[in-house]
């Protein structure tokens, strides 16, 4: 074969190439959309929680000489009332397991009397321990929460034999002699007594605190805030461990006018816009071809995830649109999906709805807050999901954005007397604010699209006055003390506002 041969058998070989990827995704249509996009699926690269159940304990012994102290509180003498435990324990963790809805993954249960053999466990493979603890003094406790992992405290009071530090976790270990708390790695809310259903919930929060933790998130434009700039990203780098993939603006317009360019790409985009207009509970006031660019710009960016190993994505700059496409339908369909799209490139609020997402399993809403009246408030934006509650579709008319008046975005309705939590991120990264309130209507007043009226149980004037950020996130049902408990792992509190 001559150079001239083998080099126009290589363009030949490439062109074939070409073509039958054309073909390839000209005969995907509606069908790329239909596998990919068009139901729910929950919590999209989730990994399971890792659980170590570890029985501290310690054997009081009768001394030789009489008369004399010589045991502490508990029930635990021989290696006999050991093993029992153990028994008990192993039964305990199976029902655990049972009342967790979420994937865990259970480790052996370990046995600890010293701090020796509590640093033998630096090496477990656990998220988190679940300390059984019977015995042992307080160096051996101090050594186990020094290892890095969460940590919760279950002690017995009346679910069987007796634990000593159901009587002294809280003077000796959490206050250390004070009468303030002095531990750093667990706290008050870390202790369970007798009750595993208080461990299961517990553990349902860490594991969505640990998928929401080191998450990669394609940030279309870059990272940014709505209020408190670079350090703010820094924070979201730092505490949240938040790998921030950059896709710079003009390299996505280039991407969308090669794409357009392409008769197969826009065929598929166009059929699975019509399947989708065809949809029980969807109408529509745009064009079709608003819809059809939405359908391109979403086939974009699911890419551009598939590619970066992320299940995330946030956008930069979308009031000017991208090649003339507005991305809030786009980012509608994702969250659809189960990925996590968010605009604005906000990571004021984008750890909320990350963390929210994983603890609900559902959807979150990113949404602009307004003025507390009457015990209710107003939450709008144009990339509302319309899969709220992780199953069915709700009523959506797609319309254009607002403030542009182009493009496409949602109009939900979403469910009047639905329980939502609000969770409200502050700017500095310190003390959030939420509360649970009940949608009580769906308005179409000349602001984001979607729109809801939250009516709450708290004074209308103390959420005023406690109110902070500007953006929130909104899930269906009943996640606020999950969402406290994960975020005390990582120095922020949550106030609940109610009346309670």
């Amino acid at each position: 074969m001559t150079r001239r041969e083998f080099v126009l058998g290589g363009t030949a070989l490439l062109a074939l190439a070409t073509i039958e990827e054309k073909l390839a995704i000209a005969s995907e249509g509606k069908q790329w959309w239909l596998n990919e996009l068009a139901k729910y699926e929950r919590l999209r690269g989730a990994v399971p929680l890792k659980l170590q159940p570890v029985l501290v304990y310690s054997l009081s012994r009768r001394p030789l000489r009489p008369r004399s102290s010589w045991r502490p509180w508990g029930g635990f003498e021989t290696e006999k009332d050991v093993e029992d435990e153990l028994s008990k324990i192993g039964a305990e963790v199976s029902q655990l397991k049972g009342l967790c809805k979420f994937p865990i993954e259970v480790l052996p249960t370990e046995k600890v009397r010293n701090p020796n053999e509590a640093q033998a466990l630096k090496e477990s493979k656990a998220d988190v321990f679940l300390i059984y603890a019977a015995g042992a003094w307080v160096d051996t406790y101090q050594a186990l929460v020094e290892l890095g992992k969460w940590s919760i405290i279950f002690v017995r009071f009346k679910s069987g034999r007796y634990y000593l530090w159901h009587e002294i976790v809280h003077p000796r270990f959490l206050r250390k002699h004070t009468d303030q708390l002095m531990q750093t790695a667990v706290g008050y809310e870390d202790v369970v007594v007798d009750d595993i259903k208080e461990v299961a919930w517990r553990l349902h929060a860490l594991y969505g605190l640990k998928n929401a933790l080191n998450r990669k998130i394609v940030c279309i434009g870059g990272a940014g805030a709505w209020a408190g700039g670079a350090p703010v990203v820094e924070r979201a780098k730092q505490l949240w461990k938040f790998d921030m993939i950059v896709v710079p603006i003009p390299d996505l317009v280039k991407l969308i006018e090669e794409k357009r360019k392409d008769p197969a790409v826009m065929e598929m985009a166009k059929e699975a816009a019509e399947e989708y207009l065809r949809l029980p509970n969807v109408s529509s006031a745009i064009p079709l071809s608003s819809v059809t660019e939405a359908f391109l710009l979403t086939r974009i960016f699911h890419e551009l995830m598939r590619q970066n190993d992320a299940y995330a994505i946030t956008v930069m700059g979308c009031m000017g649109s991208y090649a003339g496409i507005m991305p809030c339908f786009t980012l509608s369909l994702l969250n659809d999906a189960g990925y996590m799209a968010y605009c604005e490139g906000d990571f004021v609020n984008i750890p909320a709805g990350v963390l929210t997402h994983f603890i609900s399993g559902l959807p979150t809403f990113f949404c602009n807050t307004s003025y507390p009246w009457a015990q209710t408030m107003l939450l709008a934006h144009c990339t509302a999901p319309t899969i709220m509650n992780g199953k069915k579709r709700e009523r959506v008319r797609l319309v254009t954005h607002f403030e542009s008046d182009h493009g496409a975005a949602t109009k939900v309705e979403m469910q009047v007397g639905q329980l939502v939590s609000v969770i409200i991120p502050d700017f500095e990264g310190k003390r959030w604010v939420a509360f649970h309130g009940r949608i009580v209507d769906n308005p179409f007043l000349p602001v984001c699209r979607a729109q809801i009226v939250v009516k709450f149980d708290a004074d209308t004037e103390e959420v005023a006055k406690r109110l902070r950020g500007f953006h929130a996130t909104v899930a269906y049902g009943d996640h606020i003390k999950l969402v406290a408990y994960a975020l005390r792992k990582l120095g922020i509190e949550l106030e609940r506002l109610c009346r309670c």
